[in-house]
């Protein structure tokens, strides 16, 4: 019996053209998967919406039919963090309302982005004087990437700061450290059963 010979196979690397042989570093495939990733995050962005004040009927029309956000890769507007993974901050943030837009930002999964609308979110607006109750700025309660000014702004420059946005994303590493949160004194915590609450 007779003892077939194979015909004999190029390896895959032969295969390839020469500018397309990988590199001995791996760089090339590295560099191309870490840039397609960052591509599907920024085109793929699932936002929760946390409107307060006025800015949040701008954002309400910015994905509405006129402006449709979602041509831009905002499709799904989420009212869950678990599902998101990007937070636009609409509108006047008070400190009663500051610990539980903290514990929202720490319950969305990495990495996840934030955007602050408004006069009211980034500085205080018009409330920064004469008011306790408005925080100065929601940075000073979660990091924040881009900063929207206008009081309210229009949904042209939503539109402006989500794009800003997405090339913020495909700039920046694909594997990023999560970001500390800025000190915050009043911290919403789990209340301890053993604990006496009633100040007697």
């Amino acid at each position: 019996m007779a003892v077939e010979t194979l015909p004999e196979t190029k390896s895959v690397a032969e295969k390839l053209p020469q500018h397309r042989l990988p590199m001995p570093d791996g760089g090339f495939l590295l560099t191309k998967f870490e840039s397609l990733l960052n591509w599907a995050r920024s085109n793929s962005l699932w936002p929760l919406t946390f409107g307060t004040s006025c800015c949040a009927i701008e954002m309400m029309s910015t994905g509405a039919s006129r402006h449709d956000w979602s041509r831009f890769g905002f499709e799904v507007a989420r009212a869950t963090p678990r599902q998101a993974d990007m937070i636009v901050v609409a509108g006047t943030i008070v400190y009663k309302m500051a610990s539980r837009l903290r514990l929202l930002y720490q319950q969305m999964p990495e990495p996840k982005w934030v955007l602050a609308m408004g006069a009211c979110t980034v500085s205080g607006g018009p409330f920064y004087y004469d008011n306790y109750s408005v925080v100065k700025g929601v940075d000073k309660v979660i990091p924040v990437d881009v900063y929207l000014p206008g009081c309210p702004p229009r949904p042209e420059g939503l539109l402006h700061a989500l794009m800003t946005l997405q090339e913020k994303i495909r700039s920046e590493g694909a594997f990023r450290e999560p970001r500390p949160l800025p000190p915050w004194p009043f911290e919403h915590g789990v209340l301890d059963p053993m604990k006496d609450y009633s100040g007697r």
